[in-house]
């Protein structure tokens, strides 16, 4: 190689070297640049809130129940005999008095004839027993006859007298047996299913019956509630006026009837720890069927200035209950809460929240304290 070769590879290496340190120091100098910028500040992130309420709310418990009949009748016959007629159908609404079977009653009106005739007899001998009293006292007066005589017709007239009024007894209780053998409903109700056909002989120990009649309307529910919220319901009745109470289907939240409550019972199962109510309702288009399982809401009284949010924004925590709030830069927090009540899928919150608060109602599992959060539904719609 000659010299004038060797001279220019040296010259060229050297250009190298100079501009790979000047691009190794270009990248340092803009790493150490990078180091002393702040990092991007995090996106918001999407929740959706809401204000906390201010309402009138109303307060009530509720329990399972069970509808069953305001009153229930098995008809029974009070004396023995050949069932001639039955005067209604299965499945209809019948009148309390209404006629509804009728006993051959030939036997009775003979018996009553029989108790009639033997007062007849027992009058007219008290009429001539007293007749001839009356003869006696005039003649005891004029020495003709005996005091003996006197007194043993005195003693004939209150015998006859005694016969006479056994008579009347006897009379009445035929009366009584022959009305009897017709029979009226005890009450207003549907019947049910006829248990004896014309034509059969029935007697009163029978213990199946003719039918058997619910009253429905107005009608029952039974329901139950713990132990712990009897204090709760005798704080409600204290003021004198029926509580209320509304009957809703298993399914579907329909409210069916709404009606009073008429019985809190004197003793707490102590099986079950709880104690049973029962509810009054007026039935007229039988939205209520007697053995239906209903929802039953016992409503203690209303509740006004409550603080009320979705029951999605309570949170439930080691430390108890909480929810996220949202502060004026739009950053979020956690807020013990004091739960009240969660009913209709409303909280109605105690302590921790006012009304006009902001708080996250969904969202909470994406957040932490001091987290910057934005409207979901506002940012979907900026997108578009």
């Amino acid at each position: 190689m000659t010299r004038q070769r060797k001279t220019q590879s040296a010259i060229a290496i050297a250009s190298i070297l100079v501009v790979a340190g000047g691009v190794g120091l270009w990248s340092s100098t803009r790493k150490a640049d990078a180091s002393t910028q702040p990092p991007p500040a995090a996106p918001a992130i999407r929740v959706t809130t809401v204000k906390a309420g201010d309402e009138t709310v109303p307060v009530y418990l509720t329990g399972v129940g069970t509808v069953q009949a305001n009153a229930s009748v098995t008809v029974k016959v009070r004396v023995d005999g050949q069932l001639q007629k039955v005067g209604f159908q299965e499945g209809q609404d019948v009148k309390s008095g209404q006629m509804l079977a009728q006993i051959d009653p030939s036997p009775f009106q003979a018996q009553l004839g029989q108790v009639q005739a033997a007062k007849a007899k027992d009058q007219a001998q008290l009429d001539n027993a007293r007749r001839d009293l009356a003869r006696y006292a005039e003649l005891i007066k004029q020495d003709a006859t005996t005091q003996q005589t006197l007194d043993t017709q005195k003693a004939l007239v209150a015998q006859l007298e005694a016969a006479v009024k056994n008579d009347d007894a006897q009379i009445q209780y035929a009366q009584v047996q022959l009305g009897y053998t017709t029979i009226v409903s005890p009450l207003s109700g549907r019947t049910g299913a006829r248990l004896v056909d014309p034509g059969n002989i029935v007697h009163a120990t029978d213990t199946t019956g003719l039918v058997v009649i619910n009253q429905i309307d107005p009608i029952a529910a039974t329901f139950t509630l713990p132990e712990d919220a009897l204090q709760q319901v005798n704080k409600a009745t204290l003021g004198g006026k029926p509580l209320k109470v509304v009957a809703y289907a298993r399914t579907g939240g329909e409210a069916l009837a709404h009606g009073t409550l008429s019985l809190v019972n004197n003793q707490i199962d102590t099986t079950t720890g709880t104690v049973s109510l029962k509810g009054a309702f007026p039935n007229p288009q039988h939205a209520l069927w007697p053995g239906q399982y209903v929802n039953v809401s016992l409503v203690l009284g209303d509740r006004e200035h409550a603080v009320t949010l979705p029951s999605a924004a309570v949170q439930r925590g080691v430390n108890g209950t909480y929810v996220y709030t949202v502060d004026g830069n739009s950053a979020a927090q956690i807020q013990a809460v004091k739960v009240a009540q969660i009913q209709d899928g409303k909280a109605i919150i105690d302590e921790g929240v006012h009304a006009g608060d902001r708080v996250v109602i969904d969202g909470q599992y994406k957040l932490k304290p001091g987290a910057v959060v934005a409207e979901a539904e506002k940012q979907a719609a900026a997108s578009h």
